[in-house]
């Protein structure tokens, strides 16, 4: 399943971007998560960091997460809600693994978009390195592996 967290890329460059995202009612986690009173999951607010990540950077090669840390969490998000996702380049290091700061902040209405008035729902540290075939070696794309 393929699922994006970004509805619109609202800023973006070489060091970071910045996303938003509707929570829809009918995102299909949303269901079990709770029935009675659905919020979005917490991997998912990470998910949604990552994906900001990635449109800050080159569609190859192809950018897997190497580790999270850091993840504090705080309102809850529910169906209807709005988030904004901030992300930032912290360091790139020679193995191509490039390391974020990020933020996912609830969009009220009224307020502008740029205000630390937003509550924080998720904050955190992330890794991204390039994709590693099963050797552990860097991506060959042209290879009989990966067309497999």
């Amino acid at each position: 399943m393929h699922f994006s967290l970004i509805d619109r890329v609202l800023a973006r460059d070489e060091n970071g971007a910045t996303t938003l995202k509707h929570v829809s009612s009918a995102e299909e986690y949303l269901q079990d998560h709770f029935p009675t009173y659905p919020v979005l999951p917490g991997v998912m607010m990470l998910e949604a960091m990552i994906q900001a990540a990635r449109a800050s950077l080159p569609p190859e090669p192809p950018m897997v997460l190497a580790r999270a840390g850091a993840l504090k969490y705080g309102a809850f998000v529910r169906p209807g809600d709005s988030i904004l996702v901030q992300v930032s380049r912290s360091a790139t290091h020679p193995d191509g693994t490039s390391d974020f700061r990020g933020e996912v902040r609830l969009v009220g209405p009224g307020v502008p978009l740029d205000s630390e008035a937003l509550p924080k729902a998720a904050a955190g540290k992330f890794s991204l390195r390039p994709i590693r075939d099963f050797a552990g070696r860097g991506p060959d794309m042209g290879s009989e592996a990966h067309r497999a």
